[in-house]
């Protein structure tokens, strides 16, 4: 059995920008810093699971369709809807583009995500967050808007990111036994 070697969140944001710069900038051909580096952001925040499902409806359940989210964001207002909708987009940006085997789960009956098309509603949602004013957000909602925009892109990206961090995988990189977080 390998020891357990902790990982800190910091370890985790460098490793995942440097694969999303390596596979946006090389694969891709795109070389847009604030973009590739919220994408990379984005997958170390959703390393963890309870950050994946972090928004919870006003009686503290766990919302983990995004019909449920939907329905939640439009109970809020300002910079409350605002992250709504933003997770919303994450959400459904990292489902399709990282794991999209994972959406036959999320969306087989009768669960409420049955009939949603999460490129179409993370589009939406990016859009939706984008107009939302908040203070100084002037740099993020343009971001949010050509996350809106690149969707497709940028869920092409995130799988070019995953199959880059397994072709490692398999290229015999040294063991460094179970990730745990500090």
């Amino acid at each position: 059995m390998y020891p357990v070697k902790p990982v800190s969140n910091e370890d985790l944001r460098r490793f995942f920008s440097g694969l999303t710069e390596y596979a946006f900038q090389t694969h891709l051909g795109v070389a847009d810093p604030p973009l590739v580096e919220y994408l990379g952001q984005l997958l170390a925040r959703f390393f963890r699971s309870d950050t994946i499902f972090a928004i919870r409806n006003l009686s503290g359940r766990r919302l983990d369709a995004v019909a449920d989210m939907l329905m939640e964001a439009d109970a809020r207002v300002g910079e409350a809807k605002r992250q709504v909708h933003r997770h919303i987009g994450d959400f459904t940006l990292f489902w399709t583009g990282v794991y999209p085997e994972a959406l036959a789960h999320f969306q087989r009956g009768p669960r409420k995500d049955f009939f949603l098309d999460y490129c179409e509603h993370g589009k939406r949602a990016y859009y939706i967050a984008s107009t939302i004013p908040a203070r100084d957000a002037d740099a993020e909602n343009a971001l949010l808007e050509r996350l809106s925009h690149d969707f497709e892109l940028c869920v092409y990206g995130l799988g070019e990111v995953r199959r880059e961090w397994e072709r490692r995988d398999q290229d015999g990189d040294p063991p460094r036994g179970p990730i745990v977080i500090q």
